[in-house]
């Protein structure tokens, strides 16, 4: 086999390779007596078929799988022999069409070359990191919003009239054609007007209601209504109202604790103090990650493969161009054509990406089974129902496997680059962090 290089130009190759026929007709031989003692045939015991006659049966069929595993072959002794990774799948065409068995093979494959990654003194990188406490404002922020959504209603003035989200308390009878029904009754039901929870056009009709009155609601079920029975039809409700209460917000004291699994208030207050911090950590990481990203891109300079950037850029076009026309589905549109703009964050995108994969690739940094289970168990989530399905997708995917591992590398880098820099804490409101996270989704 002969390899020719016939293109090294910045970070493109091409070479030439020639696989000659007798090779080729080496490696068929080689198939051929790997098989021949499980290999039967009429007129012969198991194992006994002659090799020419093996070769006249199998020889065709052999012949493209030898060339094939002899170009492989060829192209990861290149890359074994070289030290290069190629950007991208490499391109490979066999170039004297007109081949028939006895010629040799001639084949060009080209690719880009991923770069020398130059060395980064990581401990040299200084970081601010922001640090916001949870201070009583924010906790009795948050237990204010608790008591909101745990609000009690109390009874209006008499006389009072049922407004949106007031809940009223009755007793109902419902009939169809002049039918009670099953199920259409009920006593003392306290219904919050505005919950959705009844039938579409129900409460609606109750607003304005008061204490002590009766009154009749027409409405009619849906078709898709679980009780095909009722389905379509028409029901009168009467309904008797007994009470009409305002909602009202929750007292913030042990009581309201305990509806949220706490013993006491000062427990809830505790719980409330770790998950602000927890957020405003998170939040606090987010800056900081962008931070040291923005240090990284300008400490480093290399040729980046143009093809990575082409595709990284059409890719940044076609999703923000989405983005500014959210009534279009589809992808049957014309080609997003990417600007200036669109390539410089491509080319950063691209540089850091190149980078941190160096970076975890050093630290040996690996994304555990365990990491990938919690990760497709999240995904899978957001697909109630269909959790199995989603798992068997992304084990037969592996485009699918790396979308989903990519993140968690990247933050694992991030973590480890972290531990290397110069650190420094700088204390701040929650408005600042707030502001410092809103930077980032501007930019």
């Amino acid at each position: 086999m002969q390899v020719t290089e016939t293109l090294n130009e910045g970070l493109k190759r091409g070479y030439n390779i020639v696989v000659s026929a007798a090779e080729l007709d080496d490696k068929v031989n080689e198939k051929l007596t790997e098989a021949q003692p499980e290999v039967e045939m009429k007129g012969f015991r198991k194992g006994k078929v002659p090799m020419a006659l093996l070769k006249k049966q199998f020889g065709q069929r052999l012949l493209g799988e030898a060339m094939q595993e002899t170009i492989d072959g060829a192209m990861n002794q290149h890359f074994e022999d070289s030290g290069e990774r190629p950007a991208l799948q490499p391109e490979v065409k066999m170039t004297n069409e007109e081949w028939k068995e006895g010629d040799d093979v001639h084949v060009e494959m080209s690719y880009e070359a991923l770069p020398e990654i130059p060395e980064v003194d990581l401990k040299s990188v200084e970081l601010e990191k922001l640090v916001v406490k949870a201070d009583d404002a924010a906790v009795d922020e948050a237990l204010g919003n608790l008591a909101e959504n745990a609000q009690d209603f109390k009874a209006r003035k008499k006389g009072s009239k049922a407004k949106d989200g007031d809940q009223v308390v009755m007793d109902f009878v419902g009939k169809v054609d002049g039918e009670a029904f099953e199920g259409g009754a009920g006593e003392d039901y306290p219904l919050t007007l505005g919950s959705n929870s009844f039938i579409p056009g129900f409460e609606e009709q109750l607003v304005g209601s008061k204490a002590g009155e009766e009154k009749d609601v027409t409405v009619t079920f849906p078709e898709e209504y679980q009780a095909e029975h009722l389905a379509g039809k028409e029901a009168v409700f009467t309904c008797t109202i007994k009470e009409v209460k305002e909602p009202v917000a929750a007292e913030i004291n042990d009581e309201l604790a305990t509806k949220f699994g706490a013993d006491d208030l000062a427990a809830l207050k505790s719980q409330i103090s770790e998950r602000l911090e927890a957020e405003y950590s998170g939040a606090a990481r987010a800056v900081m990650k962008r931070g040291l990203l923005d240090k990284l891109d300008t400490l480093v300079e290399f040729d980046l493969p143009p093809t990575l950037v082409e595709a990284e850029a059409k890719q940044i076009a076609h999703q923000l161009w989405h983005e500014e026309n959210p009534e279009v589905e589809g992808h049957d549109h014309d080609e997003i054509e990417p600007t200036d703009e669109h390539n410089k964050l491509a080319s950063r995108r691209v540089r850091l990406g190149l980078l941190l994969a160096e970076l975890g690739k050093k630290a040996e940094v690996e994304v555990t089974d365990a990491e990938m289970s919690q990760a497709v168990m999240a995904q899978a989530r957001q697909y109630p129902g269909q959790e199995r399905q989603f798992f068997e997708f992304v084990q037969q995917n592996p485009q699918m496997q790396q979308q989903l591992r990519a993140p968690i590398f990247e933050d694992k880098v991030v973590d480890y680059v972290f531990e290397l820099a110069q650190v420094s804490d700088k204390e701040v409101g929650k408005d600042d962090l707030q502001k410092a996270v809103e930077a980032l989704e501007d930019e």
